[in-house]
């Protein structure tokens, strides 16, 4: 493997040093590269298609186009460059992304002492980031990626479908779930370029606030309500439940500083609505994850405890339907 990093370098001038595993993503290959570059020191992060995914999850190849039209529209993510066919083994296209510092694992953005501050500033930060997401469209940017046929919401709730019936057993909850939902549809047709895995987890956090949002796999045509509504998904409220917004803001806040960047009002009843989708989508995921280690196909143990996550999105699912509005 090193060797075909070092030539697939060679071809942009740089010079491999070292190359480094990176854990704790749960869907591709990940690599911290030191080179050197016009004879200085740099370091990139490697990504490369592994072999298995999440259904919905992107291939690098357009990966690397959304970046490109994020990073146009002023959004706060690393630049990719370099986009390599076949670079860590036949098929799997990979690229290199500039390097990002500061703190992702959600459970220390939620709780670590010296990120006080940046938690405050959070919620301005991520709403201007989606803000100036959300103003790309299918109009304005020619990406790799299909256009909803029906509205977003039905869109959705079509995949969550497709979903279930791919589950090995049947989950009732989800079920019930998803009747709730084809009986509630939202009207709202907008669409527009989401990160689609907007949450705590995704982005970096600095003292000084957000540093970058990484991890575009699942970026789509969609509602607007999608990235807002992930956010809060109970499991990335990393135990901090009382503050649904990603562990670490109240909602007005951050619903607020949506309205003001993007000019958009936040209907609440839409965001119940993209909320119940979210748990319920990572409820399906959960299992997924845990499928793709129990068929063979990956040997990381951190999918069998993402998989056994699934009844705690159930519940919220369930529990949020119950009380019919939002905390």
């Amino acid at each position: 493997m090193d060797e075909r990093i070092r030539s697939a370098l060679a071809a942009h001038g740089a010079t491999l040093t070292s190359v480094k595993p990176l854990h704790g993503g749960a869907c591709q290959e990940n690599f911290k590269i030191e080179l050197t570059l016009d004879g200085k020191p740099l370091t990139l992060a490697l990504r490369s298609d592994a072999k298995t995914s999440l259904p919905g999850s992107l291939r690098r190849r357009a990966e690397y186009a959304v970046i490109g039209a994020a990073v146009q529209a002023g959004v706060q993510t690393p630049t990719a460059r370099w986009l390599s066919p076949g670079l860590l083994r036949e098929g799997a296209d990979a690229y290199f992304l500039d390097w990002a510092s500061g703190e992702a694992i959600g459970r220390r953005v939620v709780r670590n002492p010296e990120l006080a501050e940046a938690r405050a500033k959070l919620p301005g930060q991520l709403a201007v980031t989606l803000a100036r997401l959300h103003s790309i469209t299918p109009a304005t940017a020619a990406l790799p990626l299909e256009v909803p046929k029906t509205s977003p919401a039905q869109s959705a709730l079509d995949s969550l479908n497709v979903m279930m019936d791919s589950m090995p057993v049947v989950y009732p909850a989800v079920e019930f779930g998803l009747q709730w939902l084809a009986a509630r549809i939202p009207v709202e047709r907008e669409v527009v370029l989401l990160h689609g895995d907007f949450r705590t987890g995704n982005f970096m956090v600095t003292p000084e606030g957000l540093s970058a949002v990484l991890d575009w796999e699942f970026a789509r045509w969609g509602s607007p309500y999608e990235d807002l509504s992930w956010v809060s998904v109970r499991d990335w409220r990393f135990n901090r439940l009382e503050l649904p917004v990603g562990g670490f803001a109240k909602r007005a806040p951050f619903y607020e500083a949506y309205e003001r960047a993007s000019g958009r009002r936040v209907d609440l009843d839409a965001v119940l609505w993209w909320e119940i989708v979210g748990n319920l989508r990572w409820a399906l995921g959960s299992v997924h994850q845990g499928e793709r280690y129990l068929s063979g196909e990956q040997t990381d143990l951190e999918l069998i405890a993402i998989a056994r996550r699934n009844v705690e999105m159930e519940f919220e699912a369930l529990r949020l339907i119950r009380r019919g509005r939002l905390d």
